[in-house]
């Protein structure tokens, strides 16, 4: 699913649990903004390293790797693997029952 699918299925959503909505002026700018502004907010809580949690949907985190030694599959010779951080995710209770 692409982003602007996302969008379009969350505004479907919304007019089907509130189908007074359209005449609120709720449309798909506008949920185009609030999509944006839950990923923004996401974005921001993980670069500040916090865990970002949505209660029955799941948890962000960050994790950290550490510095390593690799080898080039090409060459056979030794590199240094800088160290990283990566995003995780674990899936809440809600979600898990979906699947």
């Amino acid at each position: 699913m692409k982003k602007s699918d996302l969008i379009a299925k969350a505004y479907s959503i919304l007019l089907k649990d509130s189908p007074s909505l359209e005449k609120e002026n709720i449309n798909k700018s506008s949920t185009e903004r609030i999509v944006n502004a839950l990923l923004s907010a996401i974005s921001e809580g993980l670069k500040t390293d916090e865990e970002v949690q949505i209660i029955g949907f799941g948890t962000f985190s960050v994790a950290e790797r550490a510095a390593r030694e690799g080898v080039n599959p090409r060459t056979g010779k030794k590199i240094t693997i800088a160290a990283s951080k990566s995003i995780r995710f674990k899936a809440g209770t809600k979600l898990k029952a979906i699947l």
